[in-house]
Order: C-alpha cells, then sequence, then structure tokens
C-alpha cells in the first residue's frame, strides 16, 4: 500500500490532535492545501478518524454507461471499493465536489463499517445521512442527498490519486478528522507531524487556561516571551 505504514503509537497521537494545529504544523512545512474544504462530519464523534487514504475516483455518468443494471457487475468499482478497503484505512471518494447525487449510502456504509474500516470521506453527497451518523464509524461528507450516484456519477479508478474537496489525496496518506473537517497528512511526514503537534496541543491547553485567568495573548500565543514559556514548562511538570 505504501512505503510508509502508519505505526500504532503515530495513530493514537493523531486521535488526540485538532485539524487545527495539523494545519499549523503542514503549513510550516510550505504545505497550504492539506484541508478537505467543503466537507463535514454527519454526526460528530468524541473520537478524531485516523487512516490511511484508500481511494476511489468518480467521473462524470454518461446515460449509456450508467443504468440500474450496472449493479449487477460483480466488478462494480463501488463496490469492490467497499469490499476490498482494508481494515484501518480511510475510504477517501472524489466526486467532484457535486453533492446532488450519493457517492454510498447507509448499506454500503455500514459493510464498509463492519470490515473493520477507520473511516469514509466524500466530497459528494451520501444517502441515509442519518442511518450513517448512527455508526460508530466516522463518516464525512458534503451535504445529504438521495438520487443515487449513477445519476451523475460513474465510479472508475480505485486507489489512485484523486482530488477531494480541493485537496491531493494519494493512496497511503494520512487522514486525520474532527468536529472541523478533514487533514490530509503525506504519509512520509505522518510521525514528525504527530509528534510536533502533540507539543502544540499542550501548549495551547496552558494558553487557554491563562487566557481564561485574564492573560493577554501578546507575547503568549505565540510565545514569544520567555517568561511564558518558563511559566509554560513549570505547568508542563
Amino acid at each position: 500500500m505504501t512505503d510508509y505504514p502508519l505505526s500504532d503509537e503515530t495513530r493514537a497521537k493523531f486521535k488526540k490532535i485538532s485539524t487545527a494545529s495539523i494545519a499549523t504544523a503542514l503549513y510550516k512545512r510550505g504545505l497550504r492545501n492539506q484541508f478537505i474544504q467543503g466537507v463535514r462530519p454527519v454526526a460528530p464523534k468524541d473520537e478524531n478518524m485516523v487512516g490511511q487514504a484508500f481511494t476511489l475516483r468518480y467521473i462524470p455518468a454518461r446515460e449509456d454507461r450508467n443504468p440500474l443494471t450496472v449493479f449487477r457487475d460483480p466488478d462494480h468499482p463501488q463496490r469492490v471499493a467497499i469490499e476490498t478497503c482494508p481494515p484501518g484505512h480511510v475510504l477517501v471518494m472524489d466526486a467532484r465536489k457535486d453533492s446532488r447525487a450519493a457517492t454510498a449510502g447507509s448499506i454500503l456504509v455500514t459493510r464498509l463499517a463492519l470490515r473493520g474500516a477507520a473511516g469514509i470521506v466524500s466530497d459528494g453527497g451520501y444517502r441515509d445521512c442519518d442511518s450513517i451518523g448512527k455508526l460508530d464509524m466516522p463518516a464525512y461528507c458534503a451535504n445529504p442527498s438521495a438520487p443515487t450516484n449513477l445519476t451523475l456519477h460513474e465510479a472508475l479508478d480505485i486507489n489512485v490519486p484523486i482530488a477531494c474537496g480541493d485537496a491531493a489525496v494519494f493512496p497511503g496518506d494520512v487522514l486525520v478528522g474532527d468536529k472541523d473537517g478533514v487533514m490530509v497528512v503525506p504519509a512520509h511526514l505522518a510521525d514528525e507531524i504527530a509528534e510536533e503537534c502533540t507539543g502544540m496541543e499542550s501548549y495551547e491547553d496552558f494558553v487557554l487556561e491563562q487566557v481564561l485567568d485574564g492573560a493577554g495573548i501578546i507575547g503568549l500565543y505565540p510565545g514569544t516571551k520567555d517568561e511564558n514559556l518558563t511559566k509554560y514548562n513549570e505547568w508542563r511538570k
């Protein structure tokens, strides 16, 4: 799948890191466009979604290629993607940011969850969002949608580089989703981003305590005054 498999240690770190912290850490490295635009949680979850990307690419549907009978084909890419996405991975779908038709529904997403996937992300729509939201597995999409994907989308390619919400997603990239949305972390940076962000989250917890106690943010956030960094080190102890 990838030359950079996601370790249990790094997965556990990302479970506790916000997409905002990840965005800042990636920006420091010159990566500005790693947030998947226009998708939101179907239902908020208490724990982050974390997993490596397994992708499905849709193209615009053409009427002569996409009657309902295509689902009789056992090799239909949408169904094959559901049945082959590895456990612990996130199925990420490129629907060209078109949510007028569904890229999946509750039956397929439930099957994906029972197979052990870490989550599902689409920049298109889902059918049956109420049922999908009740699953333990996190799910993100642009909007609820009733029409079948065949009216607008043709599932074509499995596990190839795709666009999702204007972000490039390569197979094996690490997807981290929280209540704000989803970040795409290049696989080769995952370990160092997780380590750096763990420290960032700790400092932000300290800053929030200080702000709630009446402190001003200049020199505190970011920590440009030595006195605040000294205070933070004492706080960590």
